[in-house]
């Protein structure tokens, strides 16, 4: 029997697609990761699909196109199955340099047409599955930017309006314009300030939950080390929670972790998986897979069985609030409507 036929689909909100219960998120296939081995990351996309894992989560910004071009190139190479299954959801907005700097986010509704037309031709595909801004343009209200995204669901191009790192208000302002199938955000043992007021709103209005950074960009892996150093290119090298002190006393953390992963015989990174599959089948994790071992690894996590007396046990472990350091630094916070 595969994962697949016994692993009941979770679906995105009220309105949204039934997918797998975890996705994968592509970007670190293309950008911010340092170099990416291209004949890997296709390897592993292919082990996604075979797997049956359906939503892969990329960004028309992550390495300027390249993940786009990257996905595309792993469906029209997988099995036609494989591929009819596949479910892309796309971020847009980030403005970029030849350098690889960020420069803003344009939510103007000509902005949005242009950027779906460049999408849908790089992923050879005729509409994109979930469609959103990567972050709220502080120049655009957020009912013109989905009120064009709504224009292309009614167009055909695209199937389901998402949201990415938005607020409660923001949530509620957008779903008053048109049905949300997902608010994508960072959702981990190290990052819980949804569970406050963004979640709940999000239940209340029927709209899931896409989580990135489940294993906080691998700081509660099991796999990062107080002696690593991080490659040219990788963003980590400037993410509060991996510098100096901080990074000690989060590292301090994964091993409180540690120790209740060996108590029932799995991964460190497998209990932090399954810690977010635990808190609600509205909730579908990204994980952010590059190699295919850490894919099988990431697959083992829905094979956990969270018992209450494990939940306590992760709880005392890594309480809620723990974490040493911002999710970003403090230019990027700015850009976070979530954060507000």
């Amino acid at each position: 029997m595969s994962l697949n036929e016994k692993s009941p689909h979770r679906v995105l909100g009220t309105t949204g697609p039934s997918v797998f219960p975890l996705g994968l998120g592509c970007m670190g296939m293309s950008a911010l990761y340092g170099e990416a081995d291209r004949a890997e990351s296709l390897a592993t996309l292919h082990a996604a699909l075979e797997a049956g894992i359906t939503l892969l989560d990329t960004g028309d910004f992550y390495g300027m196109g390249h993940n786009e071009l990257l996905i595309n190139e792993a469906l029209r190479t997988a099995p036609a199955e494989a591929r009819e299954r596949a479910l892309t959801s796309v971020k847009f907005g980030a403005l970029r340099t030849v350098e690889g700097g960020f420069t803003g986010y344009d939510g103007r509704p000509e902005a949005v047409k242009n950027f779906l037309a460049y999408s849908l031709q790089r992923l050879g595909r005729d509409h994109i599955d979930i469609y959103r801004i990567a972050r709220v343009d502080p120049d655009v209200p957020i009912e013109e930017t989905v009120g064009a995204i709504a224009e292309a669901v009614e167009a055909g191009h695209v199937r389901h309006i998402g949201l990415s790192e938005v607020g409660a208000d923001t949530l509620r302002r957008a779903a008053a314009v048109a049905p949300i199938a997902d608010l994508q955000i960072e959702y981990s043992l190290l990052s819980r300030g949804i569970e406050a007021e963004i979640l709940p709103t999000a239940r209340e209005l029927g709209i899931g939950i896409t989580a990135y950074g489940v294993l906080s960009r691998g700081l509660i892996s099991g796999h990062f080390t107080r002696e690593r150093t991080l490659a040219p290119g990788d963003f980590r090298g400037m993410s509060p929670r991996f510098q100096g002190e901080n990074l000690g006393r989060n590292l301090d953390l994964v091993d409180a972790l540690r120790e209740v992963a060996d108590g029932k015989g799995v991964s460190v990174a497998q209990t932090a998986i399954a810690w977010v599959l635990s808190r609600g089948e509205d909730i579908v994790p990204l994980v952010g897979a590059r190699r295919r071992d850490r894919l099988s690894e990431a697959l083992g996590a829905m094979e956990v069985k969270l018992t209450p007396a494990d939940l306590a046990a992760i709880e005392e472990a890594v309480p809620a609030g723990s974490a040493a350091g911002q999710r970003y630094p403090a230019a990027q916070m700015d850009h976070l409507d979530s954060e507000h």
